[in-house]
């Protein structure tokens, strides 16, 4: 059984969430603040009953949804999704800025929510694993062993998120060649591009600096204008 963490100050809609998670078999544990859900997800941490995904409400008093999501990146890569009652793309940008793997606006239609759910779980669980390849995937100093789902650059270990990880995977899949926004949204979350180009773009720039020694003079994934992206092929 997977678990998932949902949290806002406004108990009704956490009730609400809580009763279509369960009904799609999900433990679900509920916080209404943000300290509140780091000590659930720290208490869980290490002991082999983990959290697989964590809604998060941006606006809540104290520790907000997006404070939670900077904290909880410095110990984990567990899958966040924000929830907020502002739909600016500015918003969503900040979101994702912060590390977040997705952004619903309120009011949300609970099936959407939960088909986001179930997409980041299963990136989260079997992204790598199930496309595992014999050998290591190399360009230049870059390096990604599908089997561990690792990523390190010039022997350095590289964190990175679930999300983060599928689209590394899916530009060294095909190095060299150009993917648009919107080709690697449907590759990485398996699903219809629901968001805007911006999402893929926060995500490209969290990752440039992770594996970039400059990310603003990129080495290894480069921006095609007009077209999209593409994972340089270096020689190794």
């Amino acid at each position: 059984m997977y678990t998932v963490l949902a949290c806002d100050d406004d108990l009704a809609i956490l009730n609400s969430i809580e009763i279509y998670l369960r009904m799609e078999g999900y433990e679900t544990l509920k916080a209404q603040n943000g300290q509140e859900a780091l000590d659930i997800l720290d208490a869980r941490h290490g002991t082999g009953r983990a959290v697989h995904c964590a809604i998060l409400d941006i606006m809540m008093p104290g520790l907000d949804g997006l404070a939670v999501t900077r904290k909880l990146r410095e110990r984990s890569n567990v899958p966040v999704i924000l929830l907020s009652a502002k739909s600016e793309d500015t918003d969503k940008i900040a979101g994702l800025g912060f590390g977040a793997d997705d952004y619903i606006t309120k009011p949300f239609n609970p099936l959407e929510l939960l088909a986001r759910v179930k997409s980041q779980i299963r990136r989260y669980t079997q992204l790598g694993a199930t496309r595992a390849q014999e050998g290591l995937l190399r360009t230049g100093g870059l390096c990604l062993d599908p089997a561990a789902k690792e990523v390190t650059v010039d022997g350095d270990s590289v964190k990175l998120t679930a999300t983060e990880y599928g689209i590394v995977l899916h530009l060294m899949e095909n190095l060299g060649r150009t993917l648009s926004a919107e080709q690697i949204y449907q590759a990485v979350w398996n699903e219809p591009a629901y968001v805007s180009e911006k999402t893929v773009t926060v995500h490209i720039r969290r990752i440039r600096e992770k594996i970039e020694i400059n990310p603003k003079e990129p080495k290894y994934i480069k921006v095609v204008w007009g077209i999209g992206y593409k994972m340089e092929r270096i020689p190794v």
